[in-house]
């Protein structure tokens, strides 16, 4: 059973791979400035002590979705937690 698990989430991470090499140089490039940018956002308000909590979650969803995720964190620690 497990082997068959490894199987599919092998022919899963190939299939991504192939998905994201096929993807035009610029867009990937606007991507990973995107996240850049919201990193260093969180960065920025982690030092002057504005009240983000800092955790895989948010850190996760600040790179994936880069300024935008990093103004849903805002919200979320701000508001929620």
């Amino acid at each position: 059973m497990a082997s068959i698990i490894s199987w599919v989430l092998t022919a899963i991470a190939i299939v991504v791979i192939i998905k994201i090499l096929t993807m035009p140089l610029k867009l990937i490039m606007k991507l990973v400035i995107n996240s850049i940018v919201g990193i260093i956002l969180l960065v920025i308000c982690n030092f002057l002590g504005i009240g983000i909590v800092l955790n895989a979650w948010i850190i996760g969803l600040t790179v994936l979705f880069g300024v935008p995720g990093f103004f849903i964190a805002l919200i979320i620690t701000t508001f929620i937690l």
